[in-house]
């Protein structure tokens, strides 16, 4: 995690800490409780303690560090927070590392930071209040985990009550057909969701997917000009996307989206 990722729809990854509860059935096969294990640390369910960094660390001191090479390159680079826990779990732990994270997210414009969570109902209650009564930072994406239908009822409807320039969902591992054109434009972009990140499951233990439920969202973001981006099938190994191009990320949408948002904003 920090510098270097597998994970194709971003370019950096940071935590807050490490350690989460399992909370639906796209916990089952967790990859950052599987390798919290094999490093030796219980940070696993609402009653283990959660790793956490020093504030003095070089790991708090990396996005910094991004920041500072994205203005030199003139790019723009995306930081998925958190690869390891969830920003917006309930947990003692958190309250103290979510102050210091909100003024490091406000203090690195040049990146996007990309915060995922399976709890996007704790959204409003957890980050600044200035974020609301102000303007929502525009470099501040949301997004939320999305495995089935049931998921998909309950999360995103939590989601759009965001004010973030972009929404984005993650269906990773999605492990069943999914039916989101309620949530997708005709809805004015403002009230609706920006891009989808499809993928299957992987390791020993993978559940499969079908991908013709990969391709009927495609197909649904595709009719209502929303990116998508085709993250991988189920496999043992991650990474290993199909090779039908057609499932392929639309990273010229995602542009278009995003461009988008500023030109309202």
């Amino acid at each position: 995690m920090g510098e270097h990722t597998t994970i194709s729809w971003t370019d950096h990854t940071f935590n807050i800490v490490w350690g989460c509860t399992k909370i639906s059935p796209g916990c089952k096969s967790c990859y950052a409780e599987a390798l919290a294990r094999r490093a030796g640390l219980n940070v696993w369910g609402k009653d283990a303690p959660r790793k956490v960094w020093s504030h003095d660390s070089a790991h708090w001191r990396e996005p910094r560090r991004w920041n500072r090479a994205a203005i030199r390159d003139g790019v723009r680079r995306r930081v998925f927070c958190p690869s390891m826990a969830d920003v917006f779990e309930d947990h003692p732990a958190l309250p103290n590392e979510r102050a210091s994270l909100w003024i490091l997210i406000e203090s690195t414009p040049a990146l996007d930071w990309l915060l995922l969570t399976k709890r996007p109902e704790n959204i409003l209650q957890m980050v600044p209040q200035s974020w609301l009564t102000g303007q929502w930072p525009g470099h501040v994406w949301i997004g939320t985990s999305v495995e089935d239908q049931q998921r998909a009822e309950a999360r995103i409807p939590e989601l759009l009550q965001v004010p973030a320039r972009v929404r984005f969902l993650s269906l990773e591992p999605l492990l069943e057909p999914l039916d989101l054109s309620k949530w997708l434009p005709p809805h004015p972009m403002e009230c609706g969701i920006h891009w989808v990140i499809v993928g299957g499951e992987s390791g020993p233990m993978h559940r499969p997917m079908d991908l013709a439920w990969a391709r009927k969202i495609r197909d649904q973001c595709k009719a209502a000009g929303v990116a998508f981006f085709f993250k991988q099938t189920s496999s043992r190994f991650s990474g290993a996307p199909s090779g039908d191009p057609g499932l392929d990320g639309c990273k010229d949408l995602l542009f278009i989206c995003v461009q988008r948002g500023e030109e309202d904003g």
